[in-house]
Order: C-alpha cells, then sequence, then structure tokens
C-alpha cells in the first residue's frame, strides 16, 4: 500500500489532467481516538499518542494522529519576510524565510528601529544521507505569545506598517526534546480496492506559481500533497519552474537532477516507486548529433545542478544552488509557460510534425499547442545557425534509471522530483526528521514518507500557512473515479 503523509495544516489540493469527474463519496467512516504503542518518533518515548480513522473514499484511508501535550516553553512568533541585499547569494529573489546572516540583521535592526522585538535566529541543517551539517539560513522573528491570536495581532500591526509575517509556532522548529502536540494526517491508499486516480499537476503552466489550496480547488481533488522543487530566485532560472524531473500524463517536461530521487507514480495508485533518474537528450544538426542540455529551463542555469560535465561548478547534484552553463542547448514545449526565456542566443521553432517553422537569432517565443522549440546559447548555440526553415529535426529523449535502463512513462505516470535522501530501507539518514520523501529548500513543505521496513508512516515536516508559495508540481492528486 502507498502512504502518503502531511501535517494537519496540509490543504486538500490539486488537479490531475487524467482525474476523472468526481462522484459523491460515500459518507466518511471513522473509528475513535487509541492509543497506539507503535508511536511516531516525535519526542520523548512517554508521550500520550492517539489515532482517529476515516475513510474518505473506498481503498483511502486518513488517519490523524495527535501525539503529545502543549509544551509550555514553546510559544507562537511571528516570522518575518527578509528582503535581499547586496550581500544575499539570490540578490534578485522576492523576500524570503530564510536568507543570509548580514540581511536578516539588517532586517531585524529596520524592525527594532519601528518599535517590533525583533531577533535573528539561524537554522541548521542536519547531516543526513548525501547532504552534511550546514547552515540553511537565517530568519527575523517577532515576539513570543502564547497564543495563536496574539501573534496574529501583531502580524496585522505589521501588515498595517506595510511589513509581511506569518505567525508561526516554534514547536514546528523540530527540536528533538519538544513535547508537541504534533497533528499528523495520514493518507493510505489500497491499490486493490482504490477506484480513483492518482497523478500530479504544475498548474496552468510549469513556470508561475500557484499554492497547494488554489490547484485544489481548480482539481476538486479528494487528497492532495503538496512537495517538489522548484526555482524561486530569478537570478537562479525562472520562478516556478521544476527544479527537477517532472512528468506529467507520460510527458517529459522537465529533465531530472542527474543522481536525486524521484517519486513515481501510476494513475491506480499501483507500482508506486521511488528510483534516481537520468536523462539522456540529443538532436542532429547539420549530420552531427548535438546533446540537448534539459527541458523547460532557462539556458545557462540550472537549479540544484545534477546537469553534465559542462556545467559549474560541478555535474554533482547539489542542493539549493544554481550550476551555470555558457555553452548549451535546451528543448522547449508549450507547456512551459505564454512565451519561451528571453534572451541573448538563437532559438528555432518545430510544428508538430517536427518541422522547423522559424529561425531567430534571439531567443523568446510564444509556442503554439503542439510545438517545440530549442534554445542555444555559446558555442552549443551556434550549431543552430545551420538550421533553416523547412528543415526536420528529431528531438530524441530518453529517460533513465540507476540500471541504464529506459524508464518507462505510460499515459498514467506522474514522476514528481525530490531531493536530498533523508532515509534508506526504514533507516534514519538525519537526526532531526525521518522523511523517506524530501524536505530540503522549503523546511515546512509536507512531504510523502513510508518505511518499508516497519510499514508505519513517516512524519513529515510542517507546512507553512498560507500565502507562503507552495509548488505544484509536486501535488500528489487522489480523485474519484
Amino acid at each position: 500500500m502507498l502512504a502518503v503523509s502531511a501535517l494537519a495544516t496540509l490543504t486538500a489540493t490539486s488537479p490531475s489532467a487524467l482525474a476523472a469527474a468526481p462522484t459523491p463519496p460515500a459518507s466518511p467512516s471513522a473509528s475513535p481516538g487509541v492509543e497506539n504503542p507503535g508511536h511516531l518518533d516525535l519526542g520523548p518515548a512517554d508521550l500520550l499518542e492517539t489515532r482517529t480513522i476515516s475513510t474518505p473514499q473506498p481503498g483511502v484511508t486518513l488517519t490523524r494522529i495527535t501525539r503529545g501535550t502543549t509544551d509550555y516553553a514553546l510559544t507562537w512568533t511571528v516570522e518575518t519576510l527578509t528582503p535581499a541585499t547586496g550581500t544575499s547569494p539570490h540578490p534578485g529573489a522576492p523576500p524570503l524565510g530564510l536568507s543570509d546572516q548580514a540581511s536578516a540583521g539588517a532586517e531585524a535592526d529596520r524592525l527594532v528601529a519601528k518599535g517590533y522585538p525583533a531577533r535573528v535566529e539561524v537554522v541548521e541543517q542536519p547531516q543526513v544521507a548525501d547532504v552534511p551539517t550546514s547552515t540553511l539560513g537565517y530568519r527575523v522573528r517577532v515576539g513570543s505569545y502564547r497564543t495563536k491570536v496574539a501573534a496574529d495581532a501583531t502580524k496585522a500591526l505589521l501588515a498595517a506598517s506595510g511589513e509581511f509575517g506569518n505567525s508561526v509556532y516554534t514547536g514546528w522548529d523540530g527540536q528533538r526534546a519538544a513535547r508537541g502536540p504534533w497533528h499528523v494526517k495520514v493518507v493510505t491508499i489500497d491499490p486493490r480496492t482504490f477506484r480513483g486516480s492518482l497523478g500530479a499537476s504544475y498548474g496552468p503552466d510549469l513556470r508561475d506559481r500557484e499554492t497547494t489550496s488554489q490547484l485544489s480547488r481548480t482539481a476538486g481533488a479528494t487528497v492532495g500533497v503538496n512537495g517538489g522543487f522548484f526555482v524561486l530566485d530569478p537570478a537562479s532560472g525562472a520562478p516556478g519552474d521544476p527544479a527537477g524531473v517532472g512528468v506529467y500524463g507520460g510527458k517529459l517536461l522537465s529533465a531530472p537532477t542527474n543522481g536525486r530521487p524521484a517519486l513515481i507514480l501510476n494513475r491506480d495508485a499501483r507500482g508506486t516507486s521511488v528510483g534516481r533518474l537520468s536523462w539522456k537528450g540529443s538532436v542532429v544538426v547539420g549530420g552531427r548529433g548535438v546533446a540537448v542540455a534539459g527541458i523547460n529551463r532557462v539556458p545557462g542555469l540550472i537549479r540544484n545542478c545534477g546537469g553534465d560535465l559542462g556545467d559549474s561548478p560541478t555535474a554533482l547534484p547539489l542542493h539549493d544552488v544554481a550550476c551555470t552553463d555558457d555553452s548549451e542547448l535546451v528543448a522547449f514545449t508549450s507547456q512551459f509557460g505564454p512565451t519561451t526565456p528571453s534572451g541573448a542566443g538563437r532559438e528555432i521553432v518545430m510544428n508538430s510534425r517536427h518541422v522547423v517553422s522559424s529561425v531567430s537569432v534571439t531567443r523568446g517565443r510564444a509556442l503554439a499547442a503542439g510545438s517545440t522549440s530549442l534554445q542555444g546559447i555559446g558555442e552549443a548555440g551556434d550549431a543552430l545557425a545551420q538550421v533553416h526553415v523547412g528543415d526536420r529535426l528529431e528531438l530524441r529523449s530518453r529517460l533513465v534509471d540507476a540500471a541504464g535502463q529506459t524508464q518507462a512513462t505510460a499515459g498514467d505516470t506522474t514522476v514528481v522530483n525530490g531531493g536530498p535522501c533523508w532515509s534508506a530501507t526504514g533507516a534514519r539518514t538525519s537526526p532531526s526528521s525521518t522523511t523517506a520523501w524530501s524536505t530540503l529548500g522549503t523546511p515546512r513543505s509536507p512531504t510523502a514518507g513510508w518505511s518499508n521496513a516497519t510499514r508505519e508512516p513517516l512524519p513529515a515536516s510542517t507546512p507553512r500557512d498560507e500565502p507562503f508559495w507552495s509548488r505544484s508540481t509536486a501535488a500528489a492528486l487522489m480523485t474519484w473515479a
């Protein structure tokens, strides 16, 4: 069975192009809360834990887990968004919850000058399987309050003065000694009796951002889970664009971060797996094969790295880092957005029959449905000078699994990108979180987790309240058949 876990603030999400129209559900069944000796690994072992089980649709079980009691050492606070400064590694990014130390310090000083009790806190990255201990960044928080109502009052004052903050509970920070309470939702899908549709959505187009709840309302989905990684900083690519593999309805729309795990879903919820994928792309120009480096991303920028040997500083995956390449070809489909990325270089557009319909010495075109384009920069882009209107070009694309075999992507297949591995074969690789899927980069984005060794759902990280942006590409969607 497939289990998807997310914390209680997770909203139902988003649409799947594969989803059939929903039919009215039967009245959910529920069992009273009971203590479970196989408790979640959250906080001290002596905490009380209760579970309530309901059935939102046939083949789907929703387990609500409450663990722990109120810990009076924990409080509510207001977390602000820090504008990027000249010291930020992403100076073009919108205001963020995490920033560099200097930017956070400047933001805290500015708020203190306006009369707010602001402070700077360091956010540490724990040791995981393929990422060492490090500092993720610095956040700015205002005040400490016993209730969310009190924190919301400060949040409203900040908003009235032109600032933006979000009320957060310090128990969400993940301290090992914290006593909760935690409220966890786990959705378990039994493929033997499930008759719905399981998939993912990227929203109206790949490059823009939507909240999980926006996608949910559009889809009318029974259950949705946010996840996956995407570009945020314009200096790293097109904001909202997937940072890793994306297959929707069997179509490969974003190339993998080579070596990173990916979640592979089938519409009927059977055969769900996690695999490490790579991609090979090429096109024949002037009688010779030319490598294509990516799909639907800004040429020269590879978010999370994991590209090819021409990338700098590395071809290996490097989370939350944008590698660069001054000479490459990137393919685009009409799903990318209203237009392809503009800038210096060359671009050719092909119709649905792979015949070149236009050639340009600059980049940036609107693509009709069914059309594709190739953008090139640097020496690789110069190869496109040999292409003329009327030529027929064949783009070759191959998604490859860890064994070097072609990864099949039938029309009912969805593949969602992941990040650094936090758990392998049920064994913990992180001292502060146990997630078989990944949460790096967005520490409170809800994620899927399941231990094959224990058959126990794994606790997910806590999601931010709206309106923090989540990425639609990773929204696992479940609708009625």
